[in-house]
């Protein structure tokens, strides 16, 4: 997403070295595109897990792109938010086009020399497009609050923290402030998400010690 403020912290940093260590010989034993997801609640550190994985797989010479499940929305930021307040049933999977997101990680696995991805602008509330180059890169990490859910995948992990320990943070990012409508939102979307941690290969807690569970 365009304009979103990702504050990659020591604990993002070491979460991300440890499960790049681990999983460091089985992407370079992929012989295809190695794909990821990182999944998690709303303020939990999805975006600044996705980055520090990419930032540690560059360190180790392994070349690697983030796409951001943000950009994906049925609907830029304020039509979507005045859809859930419109009818509150619109929260959840059906706000985003997961099929797309998991379409461009098959064409990533698939060897794919770009993709080209929707862009949410959130400061124009515009969706656009952009086209990303895949040429020499190894490994496609997708972080969002649904990406469990994709199928084009090798390894999940999966974030623990709720929305009642990301609070501090969603604020520091500055998309919002506090709003009840919003938090009864995040309410729903915990009641969701929360039942997608059995598909995690990776489990990072709350205080983002790390947990291997099938890798």
């Amino acid at each position: 997403m365009k304009g979103d403020i990702i504050l990659v912290g020591e604990e993002h940093q070491r979460a991300a070295d440890q499960i790049i260590s681990r999983l460091l010989d089985e992407i370079a034993a992929c012989e295809r595109r190695y794909t990821m997801t990182v999944a998690g609640e709303s303020g939990s550190g999805k975006s600044e897990t996705g980055k520090a994985l990419a930032d540690e797989l560059a360190a180790r010479g392994v070349e690697a792109v983030v796409l951001q499940q943000d950009d994906y929305y049925v609907l830029p930021p304020k039509f979507n938010d005045a859809a859930r307040r419109a009818n509150f049933a619109w929260v959840g999977t059906s706000e985003v086009r997961l099929d797309l997101l998991d379409e461009h990680l098959a064409q990533a696995r698939a060897g794919a020399a770009s993709i080209t991805k929707p862009l949410v602008v959130y400061a124009d509330n515009q969706i656009t497009e952009e086209t990303v180059s895949l040429e020499g890169v190894e490994a496609v990490i997708a972080e969002g609050v649904y990406t469990s859910l994709c199928e084009q995948v090798d390894r999940r992990v999966f974030i623990t923290r709720n929305r009642l320990e990301t609070m501090e943070h969603r604020m520091k990012r500055g998309r919002e402030g506090f709003d009840p409508f919003i938090e009864n939102v995040l309410e729903a979307e915990h009641e969701i998400i929360s039942q997608h941690r059995t598909r995690a290969d990776i489990i990072i807690s709350r205080d983002y010690d790390v947990e291997f569970v099938t890798v």
